[in-house]
């Protein structure tokens, strides 16, 4: 600091120029002729948020029973009106006792539960135990609320069992975290829960269980129109997860209507 002021003092600084003045303001520059593209000033402002407007829906339910956790899923994905594809696989393995459901946006709940999949592996590794249901679920609910509000689209269940027994958690793209006995995510989810609220409770066995979370997608399915394809029906319970039943949805109206027709 000291040096700097004896160079100044020795060797003074010659004094700027004056700046020239402002031109007068113009106005926003005119399109040449024979250039229908307006001038890029002239553009109306970008919508507020991602700008991105999601047209979906499906149908997923979970629900915990005695021995273990039933999820039931359809398989259409669609892309507004327009049915994109009839065989999606909407539930994940997330490890062996813990499985995923989709409902959303496609690519956000596969990339993200993939994720999930891949740390609930290195905790596997590092802790030489399965991670359990609620801490998946935190997991999860903990990496996604890292992006609320810039887009993302997500519902998912998170369901299996581990040394508490069967567990079950809602888990969306705000990263909330919900623990709960029976959820129906999806545009369809009306139709599931009018069955499920009729038939469910938490001491089911088994086959009645299966029974009833086939019958509440395929009502679905049939009142939704974003909703079909196939009803898919897992279960989780101490030995690992199976996938219990892959029907189609035209198959089940035809035999819940022989059966309602049989009992008249």
């Amino acid at each position: 600091m000291a040096l700097a002021a004896v160079v100044r003092a020795e060797a003074p600084l010659p004094p700027r120029d004056p700046l020239p003045p402002l031109a007068a303001p113009r106005g926003p520059p005119e399109a040449p002729p024979g250039i229908a593209a307006p001038p890029l000033r002239e553009l109306p402002p970008l919508l507020p948020g991602p700008g991105i407007h999601l047209l979906h829906g499906t149908t997923t339910l979970g629900f915990k029973v005695a021995h273990g956790v039933v999820l039931a899923v359809d398989s259409r994905a669609t892309a507004g009106s327009y049915v994109a594809s009839q065989s999606v696989q909407k539930v994940l393995e997330v490890s062996s006792r813990v499985l995923g459901t989709l409902a959303g946006g496609a690519a956000d709940c596969a990339f993200w539960q993939r994720v999930l999949a891949r740390q609930c592996r290195v905790y596997r590794l590092r802790h030489r135990q399965h991670a359990s249901v609620a801490a998946a679920a935190k997991l999860l609910a903990n990496m996604v609320y890292q992006y609320k509000g810039m887009g993302l689209s997500m519902g998912t269940m998170i369901g299996g069992w581990d040394k508490r027994g069967p567990g079950l958690y809602y888990v969306d793209s705000d990263g909330t975290r919900v623990p709960g006995t029976a959820f129906a995510v999806g545009s369809g989810s009306p139709y599931a829960y009018g069955v499920l609220d009729r038939g469910y409770h938490p001491e089911l066995e088994l086959e009645p269980a299966f029974a009833l979370a086939r019958r509440a997608i395929f009502q679905a399915a049939h009142r939704d129109a974003y909703s079909g394809g196939r009803v898919s029906v897992y279960h989780v319970g101490p030995e690992g997860w199976r996938r219990v039943s892959c029907d189609n949805v035209a198959e089940l109206q035809e035999r819940y209507g022989a059966e309602r027709d049989g009992g008249e």
